[in-house]
């Protein structure tokens, strides 16, 4: 069955550069350790897209409506479709100290940010740097392989996918869901309060369901704070010791 726009689906997909075989992206984590990809912190699971919102590339966009479910393809996005042709005016040689004057060590191969700019050092020598501001996949031809693992079709699991791309660090089933009446609430795990820049993660979120969902009226959070028990009172004491009474002597 072929998909729709605006479908929810999640990919897995391996994407290489065609001209070299190289991965440069991934949602699998046993193919990014492999391939020397991997980043601590990231998470590695398959993708929500929203078919034709552009989530991704928009020939690969394209190539989703298409696609079956569980069916592996093999997708190829040439140059022009892709991040565009090399434009040789972006790249330019540099003395080596402006680098170092802001504090960049060069290296070939880094992506480096120089005068507000995002530039890859293709080569160092005779005291110069030649960077290449052009996109690090300019000129190249891209492969993915692809699989659509499954289309969400119930609001909850839609609602459930949208707020783990908007908070992937905390776990889809902790939060807990219930629409009644067309009414969203959202209850909040504790672990969310914790999370950097939450406030607007929830905007973002309910920006989503409004445009996704607008069968849903209204999207309320609740963040409940629980109260710490009270450490137990000291009991008082049950027995005492014996005081002997004070004696005062009168003097003489």
């Amino acid at each position: 069955m072929a998909l729709q726009k605006g479908d929810f689906i999640l990919i897995d997909y391996v994407a290489k550069v065609k001209e070299t075989n190289e991965v440069f992206d991934t949602t699998k984590e046993d193919v990014a350790k492999n391939e020397r990809l991997h980043k601590e912190g990231e998470i590695y699971e398959p993708k929500l897209v929203v078919v034709g919102e552009s989530w991704v590339l928009k020939a690969l966009d394209e190539t989703l409506l298409t696609t079956e479910i569980g069916k592996e393809v093999n997708v190829e996005i040439p140059a022009n479709k892709a991040f565009g042709a090399r434009d040789p005016e972006k790249i330019r040689r540099v003395p080596i100290k402006q680098l170092y004057a802001n504090d960049i060590n060069p290296v070939v191969g880094a992506r480096i940010e120089f005068q507000g700019k995002t530039a890859t050092i293709r080569s160092i020598g005779a005291g110069r740097v030649l960077l290449d501001f052009n996109p690090a996949l300019a000129g190249r031809t891209l492969i993915y392989d692809l699989i659509v693992i499954k289309k969400l079709d119930d609001a909850e699991e839609k609602v459930g996918a949208l707020i783990h791309r908007r908070v992937p660090v905390v776990e889809e089933d902790k939060f807990k869901l219930t629409i009644k009446d067309k009414n969203l609430t959202i209850d909040m795990p504790e672990e969310t309060f914790y999370v950097e820049g939450i406030q607007i993660a929830k905007r973002g979120i309910a920006m989503d369901i409004q445009k996704f969902l607008p069968d849903l009226a209204e999207t309320r959070f609740v963040e409940t704070f629980m109260a710490e028990p009270k450490p137990e009172a000291a009991m008082p004491a049950t027995e005492t010791e014996p005081v002997e009474d004070a004696k005062t002597e009168a003097p003489e």
